[in-house]
C-alpha cells in the first residue's frame, strides 16, 4: 500500500465532493433540482485509500408523489376560485346587479297604475323595460365570454400537456441510453423528468407508474396511457358531440382514433378545475339567469296580453325572449330531425334552470333526462313538474310534438326519429341573450283590463291568447251544481270540445271561450246556479287594473312556480357566494398542506447554503490533508533516496 496512492485517492475523493458541493450551490435556485451528496467508501483490497461509490441524488419518491397529488388539488381549487370569484363579483355588485333594475321595473308599473294615461309614466315603463333587458343581455354576454375563454384555455392546457408528455417520453429514452453508456444514474436528466411530472400534475390528475424502478409510465385516472416508455399519446380538444359551442377533451389512441372523454375523467389540476367550474357553476349560473329572464318575460307578457292599450287593442308581448336551443347529436340518423323548440306559456311553472337530454327508445317513445341531477321525467302525472306530455306525439311515425319542462319540441321534418337518436335541449341557457323590449309606442302599453268578468261563478287563473274576444264582444252562461251549462252553444274544456246539455263541468276544468281561458275553481252549492258574463272592455284612459296586476307579479312565484323574481335572484347570488367562500376555504386548507409537503421535500432534497458552505470548508480541509499526505510521502522518498547516495 503506497502513501502516494492513498493520498491521491483522498485528493480525488475531496475533489469530487467539492465539485458536488459547488454544483449544489450553483443550482440552489434551479426549479426541480435535487441536492446531491458524494458517497465515499473504503478502497478496494490491496490498494487502500478511499473511493467515490456514487454521486447520490436526494430524492424521495413517496414525498414527491404526495406533493404532486397536493399540487394537483391546489391547482384545481385555485383555478376554480379565480373563475367563480368573477361571477360572484358580477352578481353581488349592488350597482350593476339585476336586483335594483327589477325593482325599478316594478316601481315604474306602480307609477303607471297611479297615472295610467300619463306619457311620463308610460315612458318610464318602456325605459325600465329596455334597461332591464339590456342588463340581462349584458350578464348573458359576460357569462358566454367566460364559456368562450374556457374553451380557449382548455386548448392551451391540452397543448402544454401534450408537450410535457412528449418530453417525458423523450427523457425516458435519454435516461435509458445514459444508464447503458455509463452504468450510473444521470441525475440531471432525472431531475428534469421529475420536474416535468410535477408540472404535469399541476395541469391535471394523473397516475404515475415506475417500470423496473427506472422508466416512467403515465396514464389518465381511467387507465388510458399518456406515456408508455418512449411513446406518448395525445389529448385533443374537440367540439362536443351534443353541443357544437362546447369544447371537450378527446383522446387519440395508438391507432389514430379520436374518442371524446367523459368530462368526469379529467379532474384535478388547472384543466380539471376549469372543467369542474364550467359544469358546477358556470352552466348552472347561465341557466339560472336564463330561467329568471324567461320566467319574468313570460309572466309579464301573459299579464300584458290580458290588458287593453290606449287604442282599444289587446296588449301584446312587452318583452322579446330568445327561444330554447336544441342540438342533435353528431351520430343521429338525420341532422334536421328537431324542427323547433319553443316555450309553452301554459306550463311556464315547470321551467327549470337545467338542460335536458332527449333520446328515443326501441318503441320510439321519448326518454327525457335532466342533465343536472339525472332524473328521468315521466308521462304519468300531468300535475307534476316532471310530466312529459306526449298527446301530440306519434310513436308509430316518429313525428309530432312533446311538451315538458315549460317547452315544446317539434319533430316534423318528415324524417322519422329512430332508436338511439339523441338531442341536447337548453331551454334557458341563452334566454337572456335575446331579451329585449317588444314595444316602442307608449300608447301600446296595456294598463287597462281587456275583459270584464261579472257574475258569481268561482273562476281563477285567467289568461288570454292573442286575438281574444275577436268573434264576439261578450259571452254569458250559467252553471248549476251538477256542472250542466246553459246559455251558450259550445265551449272548449281541457283542450276538447264541450257540448252543453250533453257534457258536464267538473272542478278544476280549464275552460276557453274565444281566446279567454280560465279555471273553474268550484261548482255552485247544491240547488244553486252560478252565472258568468265575459265582455270586452272599452278603452279607458283611467283604467289601471292591468297595470296593478303586472305590479303584483313582483310578489308572485313566477320562477319555477316556487319563487319570486327577487327571491330567485337572491338565491342565485347566495349560491354563488357560498361556492366562492367554500372554494376559498378549501383552497387555503389545501395550500397549507401543499406548503407543508413542500417543506418536507425541501428539507430532504432542497439545497441549504449554510450546509453547503460548511461542506466546502470540510472538503477543503479534507483536500488539504490529503495533499499533505502526498507531500509527506514525497519528503520521505527524497530522504530515502538521499540516504542511498
Amino acid at each position: 500500500m503506497s502513501m502516494f496512492s492513498v493520498g491521491l485517492s483522498g485528493l480525488n475523493a475531496a475533489q469530487n465532493a467539492l465539485n458536488t458541493t459547488s454544483n449544489n450551490i450553483s443550482n440552489v435556485n434551479t426549479p426541480g433540482y435535487n441536492r446531491e451528496i458524494t458517497k465515499l467508501g473504503e478502497g478496494s483490497a490491496g490498494t487502500g485509500g478511499v473511493q467515490v461509490n456514487d454521486i447520490e441524488r436526494q430524492f424521495n419518491q413517496y414525498v414527491a408523489d404526495q406533493l404532486n397529488s397536493a399540487k394537483t388539488q391546489s391547482s384545481a381549487l385555485e383555478t376554480y376560485y379565480n373563475q367563480v370569484s368573477q361571477i360572484d363579483n358580477l352578481l353581488a355588485d349592488r350597482d350593476a346587479g339585476l336586483s335594483p333594475l327589477m325593482q325599478n321595473f316594478f316601481s315604474s308599473m306602480e307609477d303607471l297604475a297611479s297615472a295610467p294615461s300619463d306619457p311620463a309614466a308610460r315612458q318610464s315603463v318602456l325605459g325600465n323595460v329596455e334597461t332591464l333587458s339590456a342588463q340581462f343581455r349584458s350578464f348573458d354576454s359576460y357569462l358566454q365570454d367566460m364559456q368562450t375563454n374556457i374553451n380557449s384555455q382548455l386548448k392551451d392546457e391540452v397543448t402544454q400537456i401534450n408537450n410535457t408528455t412528449e418530453q417525458i417520453a423523450g427523457f425516458n429514452k435519454e435516461i435509458a441510453l445514459a444508464r447503458a453508456r455509463t452504468g450510473e444514474a444521470p441525475n440531471s436528466l432525472l431531475n428534469q423528468r421529475d420536474k416535468l411530472v410535477s408540472d404535469l400534475n399541476e395541469r391535471m390528475d394523473l397516475r404515475l407508474n415506475i417500470q423496473d424502478g427506472k422508466t416512467y409510465n403515465i396514464s389518465l385516472p381511467n387507465g388510458q396511457p399518456l406515456v408508455t416508455g418512449t411513446d406518448s399519446f395525445k389529448l385533443e380538444t374537440m367540439k362536443a358531440d351534443y353541443d357544437p359551442q362546447r369544447t371537450v377533451i378527446g383522446y387519440r389512441d395508438g391507432g389514430g382514433n379520436l374518442a371524446q372523454l367523459d368530462e368526469a375523467t379529467v379532474s384535478g389540476g388547472s384543466l380539471g378545475g376549469l372543467m369542474t367550474f364550467r359544469e358546477e357553476t358556470l352552466d348552472k349560473t347561465q341557466n339560472q339567469i336564463g330561467q329568471l329572464a324567461a320566467s319574468l318575460s313570460m309572466a309579464v307578457n301573459e299579464q300584458h296580453r290580458q290588458g287593453v292599450d290606449l287604442n282599444g287593442d289587446q296588449g301584446g308581448d312587452l318583452f322579446n325572449i330568445r327561444s330554447p336551443q336544441g342540438y342533435g347529436y353528431a351520430n343521429n340518423s338525420d341532422p334536421d330531425l328537431l324542427t323547433s323548440a319553443a316555450f309553452d306559456p301554459d306550463t311556464a311553472d315547470n321551467l327549470r334552470a337545467t338542460d335536458y337530454t332527449v333520446s328515443f327508445d326501441a318503441s320510439l317513445e321519448p326518454v327525457v333526462t335532466r342533465n343536472d341531477n339525472g332524473q328521468v321525467l315521466d308521462s304519468t302525472n300531468p300535475d307534476d313538474a316532471t310530466y312529459v306530455d306526449q298527446t301530440n306525439w306519434d310513436p308509430g311515425t316518429g313525428l309530432g310534438e312533446i311538451t315538458f319542462g315549460g317547452l315544446t319540441l317539434s319533430f316534423s321534418s318528415g324524417s322519422s326519429v329512430l332508436e338511439g337518436d339523441q338531442f341536447e335541449i337548453q331551454p334557458v341557457r341563452r334566454a337572456g341573450a335575446g331579451m329585449d323590449a317588444n314595444i316602442s309606442d307608449l300608447d301600446k302599453i296595456a294598463a287597462g283590463s281587456f275583459a270584464e268578468f261579472a257574475g258569481d261563478l268561482n273562476i281563477g287563473d285567467v289568461s288570454m291568447a292573442d286575438g281574444a274576444l275577436s268573434a264576439e264582444d261578450d259571452y254569458a252562461f250559467d252553471v248549476d251544481d251538477a256542472g250542466d251549462v246553459s246559455g251558450i252553444a259550445t265551449l272548449t274544456v281541457n283542450g276538447g270540445v264541450f257540448t252543453p246539455g250533453t257534457d258536464a263541468l267538473s272542478e278544476g276544468d280549464r275552460i276557453e271561450i274565444d281566446g279567454v281561458a280560465f279555471t273553474l275553481n268550484e261548482l255552485p252549492e247544491t240547488g244553486e246556479t252560478a252565472t258568468l258574463a265575459i265582455s270586452r272592455s272599452d278603452a279607458n284612459t283611467g283604467d289601471n287594473r292591468n297595470a296593478l296586476a303586472m305590479q303584483d307579479l313582483q310578489s308572485q312565484d313566477v320562477v319555477g312556480g316556487s319563487a319570486t323574481v327577487s327571491g330567485a335572484y337572491g338565491a342565485m347570488v347566495s349560491d354563488v357566494g357560498n361556492r366562492t367562500n367554500i372554494t376559498e376555504v378549501n383552497l387555503d386548507a389545501r395550500q397549507g398542506l401543499t406548503d407543508q409537503l413542500r417543506a418536507v421535500q425541501q428539507s430532504e432534497s432542497g439545497v441549504s447554503l449554510d450546509e453547503e458552505a460548511a461542506n466546502l470548508i470540510r472538503y477543503q480541509q479534507f483536500y488539504q490533508a490529503n495533499a499533505r499526505v502526498i507531500d509527506t510521502a514525497g519528503t520521505i522518498m527524497d530522504t530515502i533516496l538521499n540516504l542511498r547516495g
